[in-house]
């Protein structure tokens, strides 16, 4: 079975006009976007690399990246959102390839291919987090490095992120997480290690959308993003 949840796919395929309107439903997205850049630039170095974002969506990070010198590809379940990505890449003179894809698919023909992977706010969407970490270090060469962003599953992640973004400002559309689904720090790195990854760096994300504002932090309670090495041997 495709680890996917297809009314995941369904409402991210309804909003996919929406990717590059800042002010839209992914305002929070563009936001946190530069911070995204900066850590993935700071701990794995995109320039002349070949780079696989799973889960690219419309293409935010993707482009980004791109524009930082890496050698971009994007992939996901999505296919409106490919389309905009797509044609958005093509307006901005970048030179990505964005393909309809699982990472568990695009593994099996892509193994060791990437020195970079990002996967940004996709482990809380799918059945399986564990086994897209287990993707995901496929698809790196040895010594390649993987970023992962996504929340944290504490009370202040319900309140912030679901209650106040959700239901109370709209920043999100209502329905777009599920508690259940958040991924504790330690989780992911019992993952990361399972798939054979050794974890560099974790990092927190202070978001507060009410004001736009957005910082890296120590505190992981609710966003953070979090850095795995591949092993040359």
């Amino acid at each position: 079975m495709k680890n996917i949840d297809d009314r995941e796919i369904a409402r991210f395929s309804a909003q996919a006009d929406l990717w590059w309107n800042a002010a839209g439903q992914f305002k929070a997205l563009h936001q946190i976007n530069p911070l995204r850049l900066a850590y993935v630039v700071r701990h794995a170095g995109v320039a002349g690399k070949q780079v696989l974002d799973v889960g690219c969506g419309g293409g935010l990070l993707s482009e980004a990246i791109a524009a930082a010198g890496g050698r971009v590809t994007g992939i996901d379940m999505a296919a409106p959102a490919l389309s905009v990505a797509r044609s958005h890449a093509k307006r901005s003179g970048l030179a990505i390839e964005y393909h309809q894809s699982t990472a568990e698919d695009w593994a099996r023909s892509h193994s060791g291919a990437y020195d970079v992977v990002t996967c940004m706010e996709l482990l809380e969407h799918v059945p399986d987090p564990a086994g897209l970490v287990s993707a995901c270090s496929r698809l790196l060469r040895p010594g390649g490095d993987l970023v992962f962003a996504t929340l944290n599953r504490t009370w202040p992640a319900r309140l912030l992120v679901i209650w106040l973004s959700e239901y109370v400002l709209g920043i999100v559309a209502r329905g777009t997480h599920t508690y259940a689904k958040f991924v504790r720090p330690e989780q992911l790195c019992r993952w990361g290690r399972r798939a054979g990854l050794e974890n560099r760096h974790l990092s927190g994300m202070r978001y507060l959308p009410f004001i736009g504002y957005a910082a890296l932090c120590r505190n992981t309670a609710m966003n953070y993003l979090m850095h795995f090495k591949k092993p040359c041997a």
